[in-house]
């Protein structure tokens, strides 16, 4: 007897018999181990007296799957009884089970706003076909990129990160976005670089929109300020067009960042004020275990170069 038979006790040994005559019937869920793959059919351990058999046809719904290469011994297989076979085997399916449990946890992903990965499996002229958690998944073109995609056959065979925006179990769709985790990612990184420009920098911008409390003038490397009418002179103004136009070169100071936004005022600007043709980030810190953080200038502090 082997010693894990002599690990159980009697009542375990009693339950294991109980639970492999246990009542299975077409539609039930059941788990079970991988401990077999063949060309055709992966073989499962349910705990039963029969063993289950999913046929290939029956493994995925995905066209790029391959059961030697996505199936390995010792996996665990969630699939839906479809029927007893002659030799008195469950048959199985892991595509109707993927299709049932999938629903619920794409509406949770879509909830949660979770970025996976997906790879394109093919392309259609308004978009991109994928697959996630086994059921077929479009990616419209204008939610491929931040900027609308023409040529989708570019993208087949890319791996991209993803939200769910549209979860319809009904109607068997499902819509995917890159864009959004993109623009998500583009503003984060924005934000940083913004946050780290120092407050009291002069530079020159062009003034891009006016409203009427103010207008949004462009400094360069992608950046944008308001320049709200009370800070664009002394005098008390009713619109800013009364000085600015569209495409005016104005002067303008950094007076305070927050976030991730930037304020202007032309009439905090001094004439002796050095002007940045250039608005650079802020000199990054360094840190040495639980030290103070240390600027590039105090790394070099105090070290006396030879001659």
């Amino acid at each position: 007897m082997s010693e894990e038979m002599n690990d159980m006790t009697m009542a375990d040994f009693e339950k294991e018999i109980n639970g492999s005559f246990r009542a299975v019937n077409p539609g039930d869920i059941l788990t079970g181990t991988v401990i077999g793959v063949s060309d055709t059919e992966v073989t499962l351990d349910l705990n039963y007296f029969a063993e289950g058999i999913i046929k290939i046809d029956e493994l995925s719904n995905d066209p790029r799957f391959s059961i030697k290469g996505d199936v390995a011994v010792g996996d665990e297989i969630r699939a839906v009884v479809i029927r007893e076979d002659r030799n008195g085997n469950i048959l199985l399916s892991k595509k109707q089970a993927d299709n049932i449990l999938a629903w619920d946890k794409l509406k949770e992903m879509q909830s949660e706003k979770k970025v996976v990965s997906v790879k394109v499996a093919s392309s259609t002229n308004a978009g991109v076909i994928t697959y996630l958690e086994g059921i077929r998944a479009f990616i419209p073109a204008s939610k491929l990129a931040v900027s609308y995609v023409e040529n989708t056959e570019e993208y087949v065979g890319k791996t991209l990160d993803v939200i769910v925006i549209t979860v319809n179990e009904a109607d068997q769709k499902l819509v995917l976005s890159a864009k959004d985790v993109l623009f998500d990612r583009e503003r984060e990184e924005r934000n940083s670089k913004i946050a780290r420009i120092p407050v009291g920098t002069v530079t020159e911008g062009t003034v891009e929109r006016i409203e009427q409390y103010g207008a949004f003038v462009s400094i360069g490397n992608d950046l944008q300020g308001l320049l709200h009418i009370s800070q664009i002179c002394d005098k008390r103004l009713k619109t800013p067009r009364e000085v600015l136009e569209i495409g005016q070169k104005v002067k303008v100071k950094i007076i305070d960042v927050k976030d991730g936004k930037l304020s202007l005022s032309m009439k905090a600007v001094d004439e002796k004020d050095e002007v940045e043709e250039e608005v650079n980030e802020a000199p990054a810190e360094y840190m040495f275990g639980d030290d103070e953080p240390v600027t590039m200038a105090g790394l070099f502090a105090g070290i006396k170069l030879k001659k």
